[in-house]
């Protein structure tokens, strides 16, 4: 058995669960998010308790039974609590400021950098050095998280660049020239 797949999912209150065949709707106060589950995998709802069973011991289904247990965990968070990112500018001239629901940067190229809106997630420059990511989808705000930072990653000589709000930046000793 699966050790992750094989604990209980509570569903709270307020959260509505579908099952039609392979695929799973979950809906909650922050908006619907919906799974298809793949084959040898059955998902159940008890008591208020969603529950995932594998129907053989192959090494994929043992695979996918945490798998599946773990991705409709984070659906019920999506849909009642969301999920956030944050990241933030460092460097000299390193600013992004809101533009509607979009964001432009300033990275040190010679032209801003406009970054579009993605459906079903919030974009939100607080202040000029960091950048909010919010939405239900728990894959998608970290795709567009992921998206954001790769614009201008954080290099390790000097640190400047964008990264996550608590990620640590291993530096690199520069050049000792002459001796």
């Amino acid at each position: 058995m699966s050790h992750i797949g094989k604990l209980p999912i509570v569903v709270p209150q307020g959260v509505t669960i579908k099952i039609e065949g392979v695929h799973v709707a979950v809906k909650g106060p922050k908006g619907q998010l919906s799974f298809d589950i793949s084959e040898g995998i059955a998902v159940s709802v008890a008591e208020g308790q969603l529950q995932v069973q594998r129907s053989g011991n192959a090494l994929r289904q043992k695979a996918l039974h945490g798998l599946t247990r773990a991705i409709l965990a984070n659906l019920i968070v999506g849909v009642t609590q969301g999920f956030k990112k944050e990241l933030e500018l460092e460097g000299v001239g390193y600013r992004v400021q809101q533009n509607g629901k979009d964001l432009k940067f300033q990275l040190g190229f010679s032209h801003d950098v406009a970054y579009p809106s993605v459906e079903g997630i919030v974009l939100k420059a607080d202040g000029q050095t960091k950048v909010i990511v919010e939405g239900i989808d728990r894959q998608k705000v970290g795709q567009v998280a992921a998206d954001i930072r790769n614009l201008r990653p954080a290099e390790p000589y000097k640190g400047k660049g964008i990264h996550y709000a608590g990620e640590v930046i291993r530096r690199k000793e520069g050049k000792t020239g002459k001796k």
